[in-house]
């Protein structure tokens, strides 16, 4: 596939064949190409928790009051140890760069999903703790998104974008 048509087939999907199964061989493409995200210092603060057994996704989907995720066949919990970008860049590495890092590894991983037929969406407005507990990640490690991850069962185009001419500002 090409870029373009990676970039124009991403969507945020709800709805997902529940009864097939995502490869393991597809889930650790999708890390490994999520691990060749860019980082501040080369650091690589992301972790990433991978959760495929139905009890372990009702858990997940449950902290996150969305149940719909847990049709999903395997969501990935893209998370920020923020402790050795604090260690080489103070507190903007701890409160900005780790999270920016992280947030890029897994946008790699929503567009490697488009590329190899998966789809997926963004989960971002949850609560940390109980994410964070809900797959046992302990603090300083913060959960940053959750991508369920599977085959679309649903039908349609994307959402229109805002023109350029209104978020664009040259000078």
């Amino acid at each position: 596939m090409e870029f373009e048509q990676v970039i124009e087939g991403r969507r945020s999907v709800r709805h997902f064949q529940s009864e097939r199964s995502v490869s393991e061989e597809d889930i650790r493409a999708l890390l490994r190409i999520a691990s060749k995200a860019p980082s501040a210092g080369n650091i690589q603060p992301w972790r990433f928790v991978v959760t495929r057994s139905r009890e372990a996704r009702e858990r997940l989907a449950g902290s996150l009051h969305q149940p719909w995720a847990a049709a999903a066949p395997v969501a990935i919990v893209v998370c920020a140890d923020p402790r050795p970008c604090s260690a080489r860049y103070g507190a903007r590495g701890e409160h900005l760069y780790a999270i920016q890092d992280t947030a890029v590894a897994a946008e790699h991983i929503l567009l490697a999903a488009v590329d190899r037929g998966l789809a997926s969406c963004w989960i971002g407005a949850f609560d940390e703790r109980a994410v964070a507990d809900a797959v046992g990640v302990r603090a300083p490690i913060t959960p940053v998104a959750v991508l369920p991850i599977g085959y679309s069962a649903e039908s349609g185009g994307r959402p229109d974008r805002r023109p350029l001419e209104e978020v664009t500002t040259w000078i």
